[in-house]
């Protein structure tokens, strides 16, 4: 396993300057290892001031009444600089006493929404119908297409005009699962991975080492408080298995949830006076790809095209139906389709170990993550019943 990044690959460590949102006055919240252990921070004038002893958790800040006025009043000491906690976050490059940076939130539970986006979609009927193997996939882009067109763009979940387009697909033996829940009215909602699992930005994103044929997926997140109430959003990275998926729906959790194959920051961007909800509705999520042989890949996933609005997600992911009592994240899908071939021509797009991959976003910031396989990844050693010994053994809890 290689440890250094090859000259032709820019942006490892990231920078400050590209990691922060471009509005200064954003309230930020992540987390640090620090020379104690995990601390909750904040980001002031550049540097990462430990506010621990009055959220210990990203839980207890979540369930405040008014999250971003307290993180404004809260002090603490200055563990470090962002720049400097950066270049020791990778984990070739990590003095043992250096703080570093964490994935922004602790004891949430970490779930996705899929197939949200049409683009996306029609991408995973594409998988399912050609078992998973890429060799197919152009020829099957074209089937369908020539099926059903290729304007979906129109179309509301669960209205009348899907379940006609439905009774059609069903009549040609073209309806798939993903249509179902991209079309229906029941949304796809599902564990990404454990909480504590997640990893933050400059450590590498891991895939399975049986997948031949596999893609980032750019995504907003949101940070949802025990009563479904939306505080903030972040940026992440939804790793993905398209050949695993493809073989089996009932692969998911194989294809989803592998060391280290949840990205997410940099930071967690509070809900303000400057920024709410419906500033999440209009983000453009810019995706680029870098690779160590020269390959280069960029995509947009626009939210202003997402076919259920987050409220409905996350309605649909709690609710009298189904309790989160420590809170939870929620990916909102992609509408990047990794299209563009790689390897071969009409097999598309797939990683390569090393490849350097940047999901940013003007109000959330950059996270930048490196691929490895996922058996070469960092281990996730530190669980919820470590960290609640050290927040105990510290006093803070």
């Amino acid at each position: 396993m290689s440890t250094a990044r090859p000259a032709s690959v820019t942006g490892w460590p990231p920078k400050a300057l590209d990691t922060l949102p471009r509005t200064p006055e954003a309230t930020l919240v992540g987390r640090v290892y620090g020379p104690e252990g995990p601390a909750v921070v904040t980001v002031r004038d550049g540097d990462l001031v430990d506010i621990s002893t009055v959220f210990p958790t990203m839980r207890d800040l979540a369930e405040h009444p008014d999250p971003a006025v307290a993180v404004r009043a809260a002090d603490g000491p200055v563990l470090a600089t962002v720049e400097d906690a950066l270049a020791a976050t990778p984990v070739e490059r990590r003095p043992a006493a250096a703080p570093r940076l964490l994935s922004p939130i602790d004891l949430q539970a970490v779930k996705a929404a899929g197939v949200t986006f049409t683009v996306s979609m029609v991408e995973r009927v594409i998988e399912e119908r050609c078992g998973g193997d890429p060799r197919r996939a152009g020829a099957m882009r074209a089937e369908l297409t020539g099926l059903v067109g290729s304007d979906f763009a129109e179309l509301r979940p669960g209205s009348p005009a899907t379940f006609r387009l439905k009774d059609a697909l069903v009549e040609q033996g073209a309806w798939s699962q993903y249509l179902e829940v991209g079309l229906g009215p029941d949304a796809e909602i599902f564990t990404k991975t454990s909480p504590m699992a997640t990893v933050g930005t400059a450590v590498d994103v891991g895939l399975h080492p049986g997948s031949s044929w596999n893609n980032p997926e750019p995504e907003v997140v949101l940070l949802v408080s025990s009563t479904g109430r939306i505080i903030g959003a972040t940026l992440g990275n939804d790793v993905n298995l398209r050949d695993f998926e493809g073989r089996s729906a009932l692969l998911l959790a194989k294809a989803k949830d592998n060391n280290a194959s949840a990205a997410l920051g940099p930071f967690v961007r509070l809900f303000d006076d400057g920024f709410e909800l419906d500033d999440v509705r209009r983000i453009e999520v810019q995706l680029r790809v870098e690779g160590t042989d020269g390959f280069v890949m960029e995509g947009t996933s626009s939210m202003r095209f997402i076919s259920r609005d987050p409220e409905d997600l996350v309605a649909q992911l709690m609710g009298a139906h189904h309790q989160y009592p420590d809170g939870s994240v929620l990916f909102l899908g992609t509408m990047f389709a990794p299209v563009q071939d790689r390897d071969e021509p009409g097999q598309g797009f797939t990683h390569h170990v090393d490849d350097l991959v940047t999901i940013s976003a003007p109000e959330l910031g950059a996270l930048v993550n490196r691929v490895r396989t996922s058996d070469r990844c960092e281990p996730w050693t530190f669980g919820t019943a470590d960290l609640m010994r050290n927040l105990a053994g510290r006093g803070l809890i």
